[in-house]
């Protein structure tokens, strides 16, 4: 959510007069993430999120947001896209495709614990449920296509050492998709980047936090739904300094998610192999994004080596979950 494309007040409430969102009031830049340029835009009627999107197209685009308002329709909490008189959910400002969605309210945790951690696996099961019959196909556009793409591009500026790793856990990824074991795995369209800074948590009168939504399904694709619980446990689940798995976090987690829709043993099967392919997935996007940047306002990249060090550990030592 850097800014590459700022946008003037008076251009954003131009759009927001065409919505039913009600007259803009107030319009301010998200300076985190790194795909597209975010604002918080509020009104007298309530806070939403203006975003332009600086990869995907008007052809792409219209999965993502129909996957969202499919979503909301069922009861996940996600944002929701707001139309025009017209009835569209995809606009066009400064040139760009844009949306308009919801603002979710609450904050992120950061430093999550096993009880966060079976909330976000407990909505991720229920969200999988809600996508079965979304009717909508496109691939996962940062998948195994694009990892094989990209991977020769990125390989100049690493080490020969890292060189190795990439290339070697491509060919183990290839060699995985292609075997009857992964093609047998259930699909639908997943979120694919659900981190810990796209969950939000609202604290109830008691103190307790609750769920408050998953947000940012621009990475969104029809791929495994065990890719995006691997994202999940890669992300929630580990001791940041390390990589490493944290089991009582992680075994949380799958309790949850496995409590409302319960894993074939193919699932359970393959789910190291997903987790390896999640970081896999993440250390190419940062080392893309490091070397080959794009031009922005407030880009802040991440560091690379991050999950160079998760994918070395789920290498090392493969988790199974094992039902309590």
């Amino acid at each position: 959510m850097a800014v590459y494309t700022e946008v003037s007040f008076d251009e954003a409430a131009e759009l927001f007069a065409r919505l039913d969102t009600g007259a803009l009031t107030a319009l301010q830049p998200i300076t985190s993430g790194i795909e597209n340029t975010n604002y918080f835009a509020d009104t007298a009627n309530g806070r939403y999120v203006l975003t332009l999107f600086e990869r995907l197209t008007h052809a792409q685009l219209p999965f993502y947001l129909q996957l969202m308002k499919h979503l909301a329709e069922r009861g996940i909490p996600v944002p929701r896209p707001h139309p025009d008189r017209g009835g569209a959910i995809l606009h066009t400002l400064a040139g760009k495709p844009a949306a308009v969605v919801d603002r979710l309210r609450g904050r992120h945790h950061l430093a999550p614990d096993a009880v966060h951690c079976a909330m976000v696996g407990d909505m991720l099961a229920r969200m999988h449920l809600a996508a079965a019959d979304f009717p909508l196909v496109q691939p996962n556009l940062r998948g195994l296509a694009w990892w094989t793409e990209t991977v020769p591009v990125i390989e100049p500026f690493v080490s020969g050492q890292r060189a190795a790793l990439l290339n070697d856990e491509l060919a183990f990824q290839q060699q995985f998709a292609a075997s009857p074991a992964c093609q047998g795995l259930p699909r639908a369209a997943i979120h694919a980047d659900l981190f810990r800074d796209n969950v939000m948590f609202e604290p109830g009168d008691d103190g307790v936090d609750r769920l408050g939504g998953f947000f940012d399904f621009y990475f969104a694709g029809v791929d495994t739904l065990l890719f995006d619980i691997g994202v999940c446990l890669n992300d929630w689940c580990i001791d940041l300094d390390t990589g490493r798995l944290a089991e009582e976090r992680a075994t949380a987690f799958m309790a949850a998610y496995d409590a409302v829709r319960p894993l074939a043993s193919a699932e359970l099967r393959g789910l190291p192999a997903l987790m390896r392919a999640a970081a896999l997935r993440f250390w190419i996007s940062r080392l893309w994004d490091l070397h080959l940047p794009r031009d922005a306002h407030l880009l802040k990249p991440h560091d690379p080596t991050h999950f160079e060090r998760v994918l070395t550990a789920r290498r090392e030592a493969p988790w199974h979950y094992i039902r309590p």
